[in-house]
Order: C-alpha cells, then structure tokens, then sequence
C-alpha cells in the first residue's frame, strides 16, 4: 500500500500576552471521545458491504460481520481545509496491492457499527455492489512535480514486485496438494495461541465463514465448510480463495491440522492463519464436493 504525504510547514507567532491568552484554548483542550477514531486506526481498516441498509446505532453479534463481503481497505483520507474528513480513499480488487484500484468513498457513505458485547470492536460498513464498485472512476491525487517524480519511482517498484510476484505464481502451479504447507507459529498483541482440547470443541459455526490470513496479516481467503473424518474430526477445511463479492471464488481443501488458530486474549474473537499466500491456494486443484 503506498501513501504519498506532503508536509506543511505551521508557524506558530506568538506576540504577547494578549495573544497567547486569546488563543490558549485551542491547544490541549480536545479530549478523546469514545465514538473518536485516530486517523491512524482508520488507516488500513477494512469496509464491509452489506446488503441491506445500516441505520445509525446499529449492532451485531460477535461474528455477525462475516454475514457482509469485504470489499477493501483504507489507503488514505481525504481532510477538507477545515479539518472535516471528506471521503476516504478505499482500495478495492487486487491482491497485496497488485492491481488495485483506489476509488473514493464518502464518510457519509460509511456507517459505524458495533458489536453488542464489545463496544470497542467496530466495523465500518456502506451499502453498494460490484457495479458500482466497478465503474467508479478511479482515484488520483493531485500532484507538484516532485510527487509525480516520486510516483514515477514507486510505479516501477511495483512494476518489478509484480514480476517478482508474477514469477513466484509460476512456481507454485506444479503444486497438486497441501504437501508444500507447513503449520504457521504466528504471534499477534492481544492474541493467543489456543489449546488442541479448545479447537475440538469449536463449533463449525464458530469456523466456516471466518477470513484466513497469511504471514502478512493478508487474507488469502475464507472458510466455506469443514470436512470430518471417520471418526468424526474435522480433518479439512474448505477455504474459498480469489473472486470478489463472492463471485468467482475457487475452493480448495487444505489439512485443518495446517491451519493455526489464535484467540483474543479478552473474548471470543479467533484469527486462522496459514502459511501461504493467495496465488499458491489458488494453484490447488478445486475442491469438488
């Protein structure tokens, strides 16, 4: 994800007393609220489509927001010169930032929702579909020479991360099973590594639906089902991987014992982790039920 920031040089003139007790209430004063965001959480959060409209105040239950699709993150925000957040500039499509499009979506737009048990855990959500999400013009900054040079610079860089990337993909279509995966030992704050007696007693409610993410904290993909065993043990899991908005999605099976589960450390909240990336699921020969 690039962000390209322009600096703005503030003089503060201080001229006497008079001056300084005039204007000593715009500093320190603004107190964080507990609807606040910082821009910099903002910044890479993801933004949910629903369906159905999202009246203000809404909430859901803890999982609810697998029921919407995720439709990208926030690569930037745009601030009026009255300090008033404008839009946010949403990447939706690509995959780790290779063909991504930016498209600009207005804070009126968005709706906060939070989950009932945690205020603290929100959701950003507005209500679209892939058509409009397709035809929206793409995003562009206006830029000073100096930027454009920049932007110039970091094209190229991409340009050679997407043949690297290219190359990689390449690479992996030989891949006719899960053999080449290993079990991740991922460490996330505020998360925990939970106990094999825990992971039997997840319920598949619990499992299918939920994003898989790879090394990078990256989704690679989604859990649609879970397949048992002989002896009644989920031996693997079903993960839906490429397409958008749901359509377009390749399943592939992958041994559950490959995937690492971690829990939050103050809830129900889970987290799977795979090692690997998007292009090497999608290498996997489909599942077909």
């Amino acid at each position: 994800m690039k962000r390209f920031l322009s600096t703005t040089a503030v003089l503060l003139a201080f001229s006497g007393a008079a001056f300084a007790d005039a204007h000593a209430s715009n500093f320190g004063t603004v107190q964080f609220e507990q609807d606040d965001f910082f821009a910099s959480d903002l910044i890479g959060m993801r933004i949910y489509n629903s369906e159905s409209q999202i009246e203000d105040g809404y909430t859901i239950n803890d999982g609810g927001e697998t029921e919407w699709d995720d439709i990208g993150e926030i690569n930037d925000i745009i601030v009026s010169k009255d300090g008033e957040i404008r839009a946010v500039v949403l990447g939706v499509g690509g995959f780790l930032g290779l063909g991504e499009r930016d498209v600009t979506v207005s804070m009126d737009a968005i709706k906060v929702v939070q989950e009932k048990d945690d205020a603290d855990d929100r959701f950003l959500v507005v209500t679209t579909s892939k058509e409009i999400l397709e035809n929206a013009p793409v995003f562009e900054a206006d830029m000073d020479d100096d930027m454009a040079e920049n932007n110039d610079n970091m094209a190229k860089d991409d340009a050679v991360e997407k043949d690297m990337a290219e190359s990689k993909v390449d690479d992996t279509t030989a891949m006719s099973n899960d053999s080449a995966l290993v079990r991740p030992m991922m460490e996330r704050d505020g998360y925990a590594e939970i106990e094999p007696v825990e992971v039997e007693q997840l319920t598949a409610e619990k499992i299918q639906g939920s994003y898989v993410y790879g090394e990078n904290d990256e989704t690679v993909g989604e859990i649609g089902s879970l397949l048992m065993n002989d002896d009644g043990k989920v031996s693997q899991a079903v993960i839906n991987v490429g397409g958008f908005l749901g359509l377009g999605e390749k399943p592939v099976a992958v041994s559950f014992e490959k995937i690492q589960i971690l829990k939050g450390v103050d809830g129900d909240d889970y987290r799977f982790y795979i090692d690997s990336t998007q292009e090497k699921l999608e290498a996997l020969p489909e599942y077909e039920d």
